[in-house]
């Protein structure tokens, strides 16, 4: 699979990755705490495609980096927020494993392509 290939089925991964947060952010309890959890889980899990769908864009390799980083910090911040849910008991830890596996994996990619710009500048 060439770049262009793969930066094409990784957007539409990142989308329905984003789309899966959202339906499962709307199943947190109706409380002010979980209220606050779903916004946070639901900004940085629909981040992570926004972004790397930026970068695609990229106007220059600083302004692609850039965008690949957010990508990472944001795949992160939504583990984080995800085991939050499981510590506060809102999801099993099963609940939300399809979507915190897939994070993992996102993250993952997104590190190494940070980690490739980096080697090769």
């Amino acid at each position: 699979m060439d770049n262009k290939a793969f930066g094409k089925e990784l957007e539409k991964r990142t989308r329905k990755f984003a789309v899966r947060i959202i339906h499962l952010s709307a199943k947190l309890p109706n409380t002010p705490e979980a209220r606050v959890i779903r916004n946070q889980v639901t900004k940085s899990g629909t981040s992570v495609g926004a972004n790397y769908r930026e970068s695609n864009r990229a106007r220059s390799k600083a302004d692609f980096q850039n965008k690949i980083d957010i990508c990472e910090s944001e795949a992160s911040e939504t583990q984080y927020w995800l085991e939050i849910t499981v510590e506060a008991k809102w999801f099993s830890w099963e609940q939300i494993k399809p979507e915190y596996e897939e994070c993992s994996e996102l993250l993952a990619i997104f590190t190494s392509i940070g980690k490739k710009r980096y080697n090769n500048n």
